[in-house]
């Protein structure tokens, strides 16, 4: 599937298309220590291939030329 961003689902967030699940929520959950399994156990409509679309789309956003402000002890 590909990643999508649509006015009326999840306020425009870029979400896998045919799903209300964020990139955003995929990417909290694979830095919480979540594996790709228990996401994809957790979403059955998810696929290994959502996974890593959210993952390049991450990737392709920090590309851009764009300043991210940096917090101390984000982690």
């Amino acid at each position: 599937m590909a990643i999508v961003s649509n006015p009326n689902v999840m306020m425009r967030k870029p979400a896998i298309a045919g799903t209300r699940i964020t990139v955003e929520s995929i990417l909290e959950r694979l830095a919480a220590g979540e594996s790709q399994e228990q996401i994809i156990k957790a979403n059955p409509r998810l696929g290994p291939e959502d996974i890593r679309a959210a993952l390049a789309f991450a990737a392709q956003a920090l590309r851009e030329d764009v300043i991210y402000p940096v917090t101390a002890n984000v982690a």
